[in-house]
């Protein structure tokens, strides 16, 4: 069995944060439509229980990538614009999520929110490509 080091921790940490704030955008992007057909304030309910996982994650997110930094990004000039790309998506994406929990109408809501979950799927893609 391969043994657990802190470079394991690290990028599962990494991963499963980017789990939480990925996918948890997308899931309740999806399940928006039901929710507001349930009654009066049930999305902004579920948008708030959302928030209290998903800032955490972020965190977590930021955390690790500065971790990730800090463990050495190589010579590679192709890797570290790639690296650069992602840092500006990833805060991008933190942004446009502050931005869209405090819009007051329907059009900012559904502008921040696409931006915010366009620019974490661009981000989950480059780490991808980082990996």
């Amino acid at each position: 069995m391969l043994s657990v080091s802190l470079d394991t921790l690290r990028v599962f940490l990494h991963v499963l944060a980017a789990t939480v704030w990925v996918g948890g955008q997308l899931t309740l992007a999806f399940l928006v439509p039901a929710l507001r057909a349930t009654g009066e304030g049930v999305t902004k309910a579920a948008a708030r229980a959302f928030d209290r996982v998903a800032w955490p994650a972020y965190a977590i997110l930021l955390a690790t990538g500065v971790w990730n930094l800090l463990d050495g990004i190589g010579d590679d000039p192709a890797y570290r614009r790639t690296l650069e790309v992602k840092v500006a998506v990833v805060v991008v994406s933190g942004v446009t999520a502050f931005l869209h929990a405090r819009a007051k109408t329907r059009g900012a809501l559904a502008a921040f929110g696409a931006l915010s979950g366009l620019s974490a799927l661009a981000a989950l893609f480059l780490g991808v490509m980082l990996g």
